[in-house]
């Protein structure tokens, strides 16, 4: 099959599973786990922050951050998309017992202004906001990716009200390789980020959270207690580093081959729109001869996996293990219906 639903599928290369096989190992719960170690001060070298903190999910970096910026009873600021807020089955409530405040946006992304709208300022009948998170690439956006400009805005203002700034960066290379920034720029906007491993950068597990080395003391504790301490990961600590140094700029093939997606797909006539395609996430609707149900059973038939992502659109994302031969098939199979 040809596994379009997420970048989360990939598999690892030869490569990475020989680094794999070389790990030094030990056991990380005491942070003797040298390949661990390694890929934290990796991580945290590479967007100029003081540390980073390698946990199993990206959901639990978030999580993490969250619980450290906030009290019981705040509230977190987020798109109403967020990933942090639509599928992380109501972490932050269950977690930190916070609520969170959703802004509308455009694909998932809102600017400083409507930042600024959604303050209330201190109001003893509304909760006390502490924290607003942002995601960049914006995953139920279509991939789209904030510009330095409206993050250093978005920044402005949460610094004028006291407002920390967490990223959720799950695709965030996507983002850096499509804009053109660089890691060390995003250190120094936000006071958390979240970076994903195992989506397009093809690691089996993993995603770091980096922040300062005070952030980084409290989360330790905080994966503690959520059940992410692990032993002798740097099997998987090996795969980060491995994908650090080789599969951040071949993310620049997996937006080429949506864009010839994209394409063709905004010339059909059962597509009503599609998301503008940045990074290798498309998303589009559809009207007409198909439901997004019958539409994925379509391609399934065709030995081509997609995902249903609402009544009425489309997603699929292309990924490290998505061939030039599957995208040459993907658009002959599309181009037939």
């Amino acid at each position: 099959m040809i596994d379009y639903r997420s970048d989360t599928v990939t598999r690892p290369t030869p490569g990475m599973y020989a680094a794999m096989q070389a790990a030094a190992l030990g056991d990380d719960v005491y942070g003797e786990d040298p390949t661990v170690n390694a890929l934290q001060e990796k991580a945290a070298a590479l967007f100029g922050m003081e540390a980073s903190l390698f946990c199993p999910s990206g959901t639990m970096t978030n999580q993490i951050a969250i619980k450290i910026h906030t009290q019981p009873g705040d509230e977190v600021i987020c798109s109403e998309l967020a990933h942090v807020y639509q599928y992380e089955g109501g972490g932050m409530a269950f977690n930190s017992a916070v609520q969170a405040k959703l802004i509308p946006g455009v694909y998932g992304k809102f600017g400083a202004a409507a930042l600024t709208d959604a303050l209330h300022g201190e109001d003893v009948h509304k909760p006390h906001t502490s924290l607003v998170c942002l995601e960049n690439t914006v995953n139920r956006g279509g991939g789209c990716c904030y510009s330095l400009e409206e993050i250093t805005e978005i920044r402005g203002v949460c610094k004028a009200h006291g407002l920390a700034l967490h990223l959720d960066g799950a695709r965030l290379f996507n983002a850096l390789i499509a804009k053109g920034h660089t890691p060390a720029a995003y250190g120094t906007l936000f006071d958390s980020l979240s970076v994903c491993l195992s989506k397009g950068l093809g690691c089996p597990v993993g995603s770091l959270l980096i922040g300062s080395a005070a952030f980084i003391h409290r989360a330790r504790r905080i994966r503690k207690v959520l059940g992410g301490a692990m032993r002798q990961a740097g099997l998987l600590a090996a795969a980060g580093i491995y994908a650090l140094d080789h599969h951040i700029t071949r993310l620049a093939e997996d937006h080429q081959k949506a864009r010839r997606l994209a394409a063709l797909l905004e010339n059909k006539t059962w597509v009503k729109s599609l998301f503008p395609v940045e990074t290798n996430i498309l998303v589009f609707e559809l009207q007409g001869k198909y439901t997004p149900e019958q539409f994925c059973l379509s391609l399934k038939e065709a030995g081509i996996l997609a995902a249903a992502v609402s009544a009425t659109q489309v997603r699929m994302v292309v990924h490290l293990d998505i061939s030039e031969a599957m995208i040459t098939r993907t658009l002959a199979v599309l181009e037939s219906m």
